[in-house]
């Protein structure tokens, strides 16, 4: 064996590592590999209903009685050898551990240029790494791990030259943190995640991934374990999302996503904890709008304004695309970036190509427009003609439900949602173009908003009337909540919508509104009696002073009313 074919030399994945090469060694271990695959098959036949297949029986009535005893045998040994891990047996994993990854260190050092000299030991290496995904089964025993100071150790392969033991290291670590794993133990699964926690783990696994090639298969696959472990960690210890701008995760994540390379799942793990991380976390959000991370996202929306995904697993990378968009616009300054960066352009083109892109565009204009900081989207989107292309949605639900899109509910208060947030904050000719959609075609879409709001209107009435035949102690918060979740929003956002432009619209709105009502035998009352529960519950949005002042509108409007 030459030198090229001992560096381009991977790794064997088998467990065990034969000690000698000689001839016989090579027979018994070939005969030691038939005897394991004749006992599977008979472990499988006798753990299925007594109808093997024709060529698993085949191969049991070929076997000598010989074989059939040294099968027993070798079954038998395999169960005693898989029992139960103990602390002698850890200890001396760990040990033969430590011995073949400082043997290793010392070949590297002592033979820097003699790949042919040090090969052998990271075989060694290698394959122990390999041994030692058993101590996943043993969560029990983490405490008993970081005692014993493993996790350093590991840590260290991170930065081994030969990227093959780097990506057997991540591949020990992410079986090490899983989470059902973790959950078995909650005294492992603390003194585990405080060990890599306090050996800087997120930023070490970061300055690994921008060395891993992820057009070789292996080091891709590491990647993906990678992201598996941080993934991991979030979700045991939600804190963790905080380091993610000091440690580079989230500068990775977006490079990750700008790399221009086809669909692939390291890119579809990269947008779902690029979704995690701004989840409930104004500092990462900000973070993100600091690093351009609108624009990024706007650059990989805009692929779908004419395409829809291919696969499912596609379409998944596409909401999580539009998720963390959503997110990120909860902060006033990425509203503000969002705009510049010509965001409301391409939401409002999505709306008109009929693409599955127009559900999640429908959802980021909701986001960008709502509240008091969603005035200039709101004044902007009426300038770009937004309301040829939300009023044909408000008139009418599309039924084209193509994998995963938004049920008729969810349609409808998004939308509703749209033009509420733009009664509330446009003002001047923007506020008049959009009031006199209302009386456009002989009033059609006041008699929509009617439409609305009896069929919400009866969808809470049976709630009320269900929750009440329920009983039970239930707060009141919780109890306004599935109120709101049961299709009261909605009902208060169309609500809203008849009083403002009943109010600032021409009296044949106001007429129309009580001819239905009329014709229903309902009356005004129900749509006051909303919207002061409204104006008395409208969150936690804007400030104090902006939440008094819409509450003294809401009011006035009503009283008008």
């Amino acid at each position: 064996m030459d030198i090229g074919e001992l560096l381009t030399y991977k790794p064997p994945q088998a467990v065990k590592r034969p000690t000698e090469a000689d001839d016989q060694e090579e027979d018994d271990n070939e005969r030691h590999y038939k005897m394991r695959k004749i006992a599977r098959a008979k472990a499988n036949q006798m753990a299925r209903p007594p109808s093997p297949s024709a060529s698993v029986q085949t191969v049991l009535d070929q076997i000598s009685e010989e074989e059939r005893q040294e099968i027993l045998k070798f079954v038998e040994t395999e169960q005693a050898e898989g029992e139960v891990l103990d602390e002698a047996g850890i200890k001396r994993i760990i040990l033969n551990f430590e011995k073949r990854s400082l043997k290793n260190r010392e070949m590297r050092i002592k033979f820097p240029d003699s790949p042919d000299k040090f090969m052998e030991s990271e075989v060694e290496l290698h394959e122990v790494l390999q041994e030692m995904r058993v101590l996943s089964t043993a969560p029990d025993h983490y405490p008993l791990l970081v005692k014993l100071r493993i996790i350093p150790s590991l840590l260290e392969l991170l930065s081994h030259d030969n990227t093959d033991i780097t990506v057997a290291a991540i591949e020990l670590l992410q079986e090490l943190t899983d989470v059902d794993i973790l959950n078995e133990s909650e005294e492992g699964a603390e003194a585990l995640i405080d060990s890599l926690l306090e050996q800087q783990i997120i930023a070490l696994l970061v300055q690994n991934l921008d060395r891993l090639d992820e057009t070789v298969k292996e080091e891709s696959d590491g990647v993906h374990n990678t992201l598996s472990i941080i993934e991991n960690l979030t979700e045991l210890r939600p804190e963790v999302c905080n380091e993610a701008p000091k440690q580079g995760l989230l500068q990775w994540l977006l490079r990750r996503l700008k790399m221009k390379t086809p669909f692939d799942s390291n890119k579809l793990y990269a947008t779902e904890l690029l979704s995690i991380l701004l989840q409930d976390n104004n500092g990462n959000r900000i973070a993100l709008g600091e690093l351009e991370g609108i624009d990024t996202l706007l650059q990989q929306l805009a692929f779908y304004k004419r395409h829809d995904p291919a696969t499912a697993e596609e379409h998944e990378l596409m909401e999580n695309l539009f998720n963390s968009l959503c997110s990120a616009l909860m902060v006033l300054q990425n509203r503000d970036r969002f705009l510049r960066g010509e965001g409301l352009q391409l939401m409002n083109l999505m709306l008109r190509e009929k693409k599955t892109s127009r559900n999640g565009s429908l959802k980021v204009l909701d986001y960008a427009m709502s509240g008091p900081h969603g005035k200039d989207n709101c004044n902007k989107f009426v300038d770009i003609l937004g309301l040829r292309t939300i009023f044909p949605l408000f008139m009418k639900t599309p039924k084209k439900n193509r994998r995963k899109v938004f049920s008729t509910e969810e349609h409808e208060e998004h939308v509703t949602s749209i033009i509420a947030s733009m009664l509330r904050n446009c003002r001047g000719s923007q506020r008049q173009r959009l009031v006199s959609k209302f009386t456009e075609n002989d009033h059609e879409k006041v008699d929509r908003l009617m439409e609305l709001h009896f069929k919400y209107l009866e969808k809470v009435e049976t709630l009320d009337t269900a929750l009440d035949e329920s009983g039970g102690n239930v707060e009141e918060d919780a109890l306004y909540l599935k109120r709101l979740e049961g299709g009261l929003f909605t009902l208060q956002l169309v609500d809203y919508i008849i009083v403002e432009v009943c109010a600032a619209g021409p009296a044949s709105i106001k007429q129309r509104v009580t001819q239905i009502l009329n014709l229903r035998g309902a009356s005004l009352k129900t749509i006051r009696h909303v919207m002061r529960e409204y104006a008395g519950n409208l969150g936690d949005e804007g400030d104090q002073e902006w939440r008094d002042n819409e509450q003294q509108h809401i009011l006035h409007l009503v009283d008008k009313f």
